[in-house]
C-alpha cells in the first residue's frame, strides 16, 4: 500500500504535485509544484490563504496583487544558486507566465489578516548560511525566515552535499510547548543532481511503552518527490554520487521554529 507521507509528481506539464490540507489531513501547509512550458500561463486568487511563489528553476513574468514584477528567475537548476521567490498575502492574486521553461511551488498557509503587501524577494536579499559539520554540512537558504514578514509561512531551501545527512540529529516540532518546541506542520520537496538518482528519508515519533511507534516510515525518496511530516523526527540522507536539494514549506498555530532534538541523538551535536 502507498503512504500517505509520499506524494509522487505526475508527469508532463501544468500541476504536476497538490497537497492541500485536506488532502494532507491537516490544518495549515499546502504545496503545489506546477511545471511549465514557455507560453504557459497560470493565475489565483490567494482567498484566505498566503502564499510563497519560489521559482525552481527558469524564469517567468510574475505579477502579484495586480502589479506586474516583470521577467524574474535566473537559475536553471535548483543547484545553481539562490531562488528568485515572491510573497503575497491574503485577499489578493497573482499569475505567473513561463519565458523559459518553468518549474515553480506554489507555498500557502492560513492568512491571519496581517495586512501585508505583496513583495518581490530577490536572491540578494537572502540569507545563507552552513549548518552542520563534517558529513552532516549542508547549506541553508532563508527564502521566508521568521525574521521577515509574513502570517503563518516558514519556507526554506536546502542543499545537501552526496553522503552527507541533513534534519539530523533528529528534531521534530509537533508540540505547543513554547519557547521550548513549536507546533509546525511540514513539507519536504526534494530534487536529486543528477536527477536519477535517490535519497533516503525517514518521519518517525518517539517509541511508545510497548516498544511501536505511532509513525515510523522510511523512504527511498525520488526526483521531484515531496514527503509530509505531520509530527515527528524526520531526517535525510544524500546518497554518494548524488547531492539532494528540498524546499521547506512550515506552517503551525504560532509563526516560530522551536525543535526538539531526539535524546538518544542530541550527543551528537557534542562530539
Amino acid at each position: 500500500m502507498a503512504s500517505k507521507l509520499r506524494v509522487r509528481p505526475k508527469q508532463g506539464h501544468g500541476l504536476v504535485t497538490s497537497v492541500t490540507p485536506q488532502s494532507a489531513g491537516w490544518r495549515h501547509v499546502g504545496f503545489d509544484l506546477h511545471r511549465l512550458r514557455p507560453g504557459d500561463r497560470v493565475a489565483a486568487a490567494t482567498g484566505g490563504r498566503e502564499v510563497c511563489l519560489v521559482l525552481v528553476s527558469g524564469k517567468g513574468v510574475v505579477s502579484a496583487g495586480g502589479r506586474d514584477l516583470g521577467e524574474i528567475g535566473a537559475r536553471m537548476s535548483p543547484f545553481e544558486g539562490r531562488p528568485w521567490s515572491v510573497y503575497v498575502p491574503q485577499g489578493s492574486d497573482w499569475s505567473v507566465m513561463a519565458t523559459t521553461p518553468l518549474e515553480f511551488a506554489v507555498c500557502s498557509a492560513p492568512g491571519l489578516g496581517g495586512g501585508l503587501p505583496p513583495r518581490l524577494i530577490a536572491p540578494e536579499s537572502l540569507g545563507q548560511e552552513v549548518r552542520g559539520k563534517g558529513t552532516n554540512t549542508r547549506y541553508v537558504t532563508n527564502i521566508l525566515p521568521e525574521g521577515e514578514p509574513a502570517d503563518s509561512l516558514l519556507v526554506v531551501e536546502v542543499i545537501t552535499p552526496g553522503g552527507h545527512t541533513s534534519s539530523y540529529p533528529p528534531h521534530k516540532h509537533d508540540r505547543e510547548d513554547l519557547p521550548r518546541e513549536s507546533l509546525l506542520e511540514e513539507t519536504y520537496y526534494h530534487r536529486l543532481n543528477p536527477p536519477q538518482g535517490f535519497a533516503f528519508q525517514r518521519v518517525y515519533t518517539d517509541a511508545r511503552a510497548d516498544g511501536g511507534r505511532e509513525i515510523d516510515e522510511t523512504f527511498a525518496v525520488e526526483d521531484g518527490d515531496v514527503v509530509l511530516v505531520p509530527k515527528g523526527y524526520h531526517p535525510c540522507a544524500a546518497l554518494h554520487g548524488y547531492d539532494l536539494y528540498y524546499l521547506n514549506v512550515m506552517a503551525g498555530p504560532v509563526r516560530t521554529w522551536k525543535f526538539h532534538n531526539e535524546p538518544a541523538h542530541e550527543w551528537l551535536l557534542k562530539a
